[in-house]
């Protein structure tokens, strides 16, 4: 399901190129109709109804908005008007991607857990270490660049309990806490809200870190799962990256994962924990066949806890983004 979308505005110029550009590029998520007219618009909305109706507040008064779930004001600052007219707005003159955003975070809240465009069931990928500083974050983030360079969709998805995403994406998006209030809720459509509130950067999408501590620490494993695979439906590869604790929750997430990459380096710390998971969590057992050891900082490959192994390059830098970008290009060269 696209969500059917109706701009009613006399600019003919801006519905032209928001019609055009939603049309190139989020086709995927938007079925987009346009009018020009009072007339066109009191007819089309006797035609059929809309999920989402953006008018500007000369014709909206006219709209039988009862034809429509969620009416919106396309509002623009230089047009005083009574904003509380319909429940929701977007800004006019704003980037397009930011008025496909709020069209879809907002209906996100009024639509149930319809099934809408997406489905793509992405390959999900787990990156894990029990030992902190290994570049368990550093890897992750080159797997999603990796995965863009080779013109795949990815998502990076950060279930740290302290996240380190802004210091890796320059353009904010909307904190993951608002994903986490609709999960708990238990209504609205959190696949299209996620979709609505991602940023995206070097063509890899993410959602921003929490608000607080605590919102990541309530998480149920239910929750856990509806987040990861609503994000998996939704892009082709999907990045999780995980916290060095082994609760419920990550193990819904080793559960859900179709390779699960546990990361050490050469330190006597992370060879001694990797090998305490081993030999005292049943957790191993269940996702041994799952297990990619990647080696890092020079490790060498003496754990036989997975048949399959990877040794990453040795980057001589000490500025993060740098590094898991040239460690995407040698990714992308190893097929990882």
């Amino acid at each position: 399901m696209r969500v059917r979308t109706l701009i009613a505005t006399s600019d003919t110029a801006y519905t032209e190129h928001v019609s055009q550009h939603i049309s190139e590029y989020h086709s995927d998520t938007i079925e987009i109709s346009v009018c020009n007219t009072l007339e066109h618009l009191q007819k089309s909305l006797s035609a059929r109804r809309y999920d989402v109706a953006l008018m500007d507040a000369a014709l909206i008064k006219g709209a039988d908005l009862d034809a429509v779930t969620l009416p919106m004001l396309l509002w623009s600052e230089q047009e005083p008007c009574d904003i509380s007219i319909v429940p929701g707005r977007t800004i006019k003159h704003q980037r397009i991607s930011k008025t496909v955003s709020d069209v879809l975070e907002k209906y996100a809240t009024v639509t149930g857990k319809i099934n809408i465009a997406g489905d793509k069931k992405g390959k999900i990928t787990a990156v894990w270490s029990p030992a902190g500083g290994v570049g368990k974050t550093t890897l992750a983030l080159a797997l999603a660049a990796a995965a863009a360079i080779n013109e795949k969709e990815a998502f990076y998805l950060n279930l740290e309990a302290f996240s380190s995403t802004p210091a890796y994406f320059i353009e904010q998006s909307r904190s993951i806490s608002a994903v986490f209030e609709m999960l708990e809720a238990g209504d609205g459509n959190a696949k299209m809200l996620i979709q609505g509130i991602c940023g995206s950067e070097s063509g890899i999408k993410y959602l921003c870190s929490p608000d607080n501590f605590d919102d990541m620490c309530i998480l149920s494993p239910d929750n856990i799962h509806e987040l990861v695979t609503n994000c998996a439906d939704i892009t082709e590869e999907l990045i999780v990256d995980l916290s060095s604790i082994c609760d419920k929750c990550t193990r819904q997430v080793f559960e859900l994962a179709d390779r699960v990459l546990i990361v050490t380096d050469n330190t006597d710390t992370a060879h001694h924990k990797i090998m305490q998971f081993v030999a005292q969590s049943n957790v191993y057992e269940s996702i041994k066949d799952k297990i990619i050891l990647a080696l890092n900082k020079g490790a060498l490959p003496s754990m036989e806890i997975s048949q399959k192994k990877v040794s990453l390059p040795q980057i001589n830098s000490t500025d993060t983004k740098y590094i898991y970008k040239v460690l995407a290009q040698q990714m992308v060269l190893e097929r990882l």
